[in-house]
């Protein structure tokens, strides 16, 4: 009789796999600077939105469909910031964009209160609470399950001339060794610690243009797909409110708009802003706008979870040497055998998995019919991802 089920044995037949995939994604400052740019104040891949709370980088001018997503840039600060003022741009927007980031990425204290970004990861008592951020949101396209530890990389132009920014003043933000040293302790997953050093090999670039080698710049949170970057990255060290957070030996000029507090007299007193004055004298889109001007390019390795259920078919000697198709007899008689004593054949060309109400959940096809007869085993291999 021609067998048309066989149930697993889930002790033995049915195993589960756990694969993760990683790919490479460069990011050129070129494509975050506004690739398809048309005029100056017009770049076709950088959207604004009337809401105004962040701005948008796509690979492609966004109206077309064929743009893909690549990442959300933003800017806040703390309530309690020595920048926040009522008569700040968008003052109140700026701090809601920190408060709605902190309280999914940092959670909550006991007492209900929104913890602060740390620099040094520490949720509770952390000795460098960073109130002054900028945010980059990677998209899920990119990003994938998660941002492979230790593999991120940001270069940034510190040159403090608006129009050279990344002339002989290149700073690398990584991730270093956080595949051995991460926290946990976010609601939002796994997070590491940023670090600032010098970029090797950048000719006229030296330890002298920063207070230290390896510094403490962010925080990069690896399933949430977020990088929390200090504004400290552009500030010098004695201007940076507390005197000790600020990295660079200059401060870096962060536009050419006419709200700044100081003049670079290199660039024959045309008056330049700061970061401190982007954050407080711009728009969130503007300041978005004068930061990609900062990227050189940015580098990561996503990473793809792939869970795997592997079904090994035993066909033993005795199975399936039948067919059901109404084609296999003919008068009775099966069609592949020349006479009566020969032996019954099948040729299997498929696989199909069954629920346990022999509801069909599943099929495998092979390359070319397989021959089944008493005289020979198989064991088909059926792998299913998710």
């Amino acid at each position: 009789m021609a067998t048309t089920y066989k149930a697993f044995n889930t002790a033995t037949d049915v195993i589960s796999t756990r694969t993760l995939l990683h790919e490479a994604i460069p990011l050129t400052g070129a494509l975050l600077s506004g690739t398809y740019t048309v005029s100056p104040n017009t770049e076709e891949n950088i959207k604004n939105y009337s809401h105004g709370m962040f701005q948008s980088v796509f690979d492609y001018p966004y109206l077309s469909s064929s743009a893909n997503h690549v990442l959300d840039l933003t800017v806040g600060y703390a309530p309690d910031s020595a920048l926040s003022g009522a008569t700040n741009v968008q003052n109140a927007k700026k701090i809601n964009i920190y408060n709605q980031m902190a309280q999914v990425l940092m959670g909550h204290s006991v007492s209900g209160t929104i913890l602060r970004f740390s620099r040094d990861g520490k949720v509770i008592g952390g000795s460098t609470n960073m109130k002054e951020c900028i945010f980059m949101n990677f998209s899920r396209l990119l990003a994938k399950d998660e941002i492979k530890k230790g593999s991120f990389t940001l270069k940034l132009g510190v040159n403090p001339h608006y129009d050279k920014p990344f002339r002989n003043s290149i700073i690398k933000v990584q991730d270093t060794n956080a595949e051995n040293d991460y926290r946990v302790n976010s609601p939002a997953g796994e997070y590491g610690i940023l670090y600032m050093t010098n970029d090797v090999g950048t000719a006229g670039y030296g330890t002298t243009d920063t207070v230290d080698d390896r510094r403490q710049a962010g925080l990069l949170f690896y399933q949430a797909g977020i990088a929390v970057l200090t504004s400290s990255l552009f500030q010098a060290a004695d201007t940076d409110p507390g005197s000790t957070l600020g990295m660079l030996s200059a401060s870096v000029y962060m536009s050419n708009k006419s709200s700044s507090a100081f003049i670079d007299t290199a660039k024959n007193n045309t008056l330049n802003t700061d970061i401190n004055g982007i954050l407080t004298g711009s728009a969130i889109s503007g300041a978005c706008s004068e930061i990609r001007h900062r990227i050189f390019d940015v580098s990561f390795n996503n990473t793809t979870e792939l869970n795997s259920s592997i079904y090994f078919c035993r066909v033993n000697h005795n199975d399936f040497n039948y067919s059901s198709n109404p084609t296999y007899l003919s008068g009775s008689k099966i069609r592949v055998k020349n006479t009566s004593t020969d032996a019954p054949v099948a040729y299997i060309t498929g696989v199909g998995l069954y629920s346990p109400d022999n509801e069909l959940m599943a099929v495998a096809k092979l390359s070319e019919p397989l021959k089944k007869d008493p005289t020979n085993e198989l064991t088909l291999r059926v792998r299913l991802d998710y």
